[in-house]
């Protein structure tokens, strides 16, 4: 498993200096930095989801998995195609065309479900500025802020079993 250093961190020009998060002459692994408690989960995947630290197949098996866990709320089968084509691509069974495809089309059904989310959320608004729209909207953001921290703490747990698992095979990362 690579090592890394804060050196190595900060050449990828991070939003804040990776010292101000890490004490003086930190190494470690991807490992180490999910392990981390200071650090939020966001800044934890920008260190970790990248070639430099994870080879590329478990990076796309692991954005597969996390498209997965929100599959049953995919209402466009061009969506679903797309986690399909990508798993196959990472195991070698499918072609970057075919993977180009699957991604062409699930921009274009994001695209669509932006424009019909769109008009929803303007319905939503009117709807909510006849009641009490302030209170509903915090409501709304405090359910999303706590959704959103659920899922991180289910994603880092994901990726460190999918690094430990390819360690504990012998493959290098």
């Amino acid at each position: 498993m690579k090592t890394l250093t804060i050196e190595l961190i900060n050449t990828w020009k991070p939003c804040y200096p990776a010292e101000s998060k890490l004490p003086d002459g930190w190494t470690g692994t991807a490992i180490d930095i999910l392990n981390l408690q200071n650090i939020s989960a966001d800044d934890k995947f920008w260190v970790v989801c990248r070639e430099d630290v994870i080879d590329a197949r478990t990076l796309r098996l692991f954005a597969v998995w996390c498209g997965r866990q929100v599959q049953h709320l995919m209402t466009d089968a061009r969506s679903i195609a797309a986690l399909d084509v990508a798993e196959r691509y990472a195991d070698g069974l499918a072609t970057v065309e075919e993977l180009a495809a699957a991604r062409d089309a699930a921009l274009a059904a994001v695209w669509d479900a932006a424009r019909a989310a769109a008009l929803a959320a303007a319905w939503a608004a009117v709807w909510a500025a006849a009641w009490d729209a302030r209170a509903a909207w915090d409501a709304v953001r405090a359910a999303a802020r706590a959704a959103r921290d659920a899922a991180q703490k289910k994603q880092i747990e994901k990726l460190k079993e999918m690094i430990l698992t390819k360690k504990n095979k012998n493959q290098t990362l």
